[in-house]
């Protein structure tokens, strides 16, 4: 078995809260969605969940907990989707795409990173 130092196996710990939570926080958003949930490409889903783990690394767990995604219109899911893909693209930084996508899900919140 390979040796692997703590800052590996911190590292895929992370990892995995992460993944768990996008995944979570995605469920919650298709069921609320229903059939409206259709409309969104699998690529649109992959962008989604990129940009979504990147806002949950830099957004304070307390803040995270605070949003309401089963509350996310299909407009802002656009607007946030547009986010990432800008992100992605590089056409915009990821702490702008992180500020603009959490300005969105905590609006009036002045949440700084």
């Amino acid at each position: 078995m390979p040796d692997v130092s703590r800052t590996e196996i911190g590292r895929r710990i992370f990892n995995l809260q992460k993944e768990k939570n996008v995944e979570q926080v995605i469920e919650k958003i298709r069921t609320h969605m229903g059939s409206d949930w259709a409309v969104f490409s699998q690529d649109d889903q992959k962008v989604l969940k990129f940009i979504l783990g990147e806002t949950w690394v830099y957004l304070e767990r307390d803040l995270w907990e605070k949003v309401s995604f089963s509350r996310v219109t299909r407009i802002e899911l656009l607007d946030i989707i547009s986010i990432g893909r800008k992100s992605l693209g590089n056409e915009m930084n990821s702490r702008k795409a992180v500020e603009d996508v959490t300005a969105i899900l905590l609006p009036g919140a002045g949440v700084s990173m």
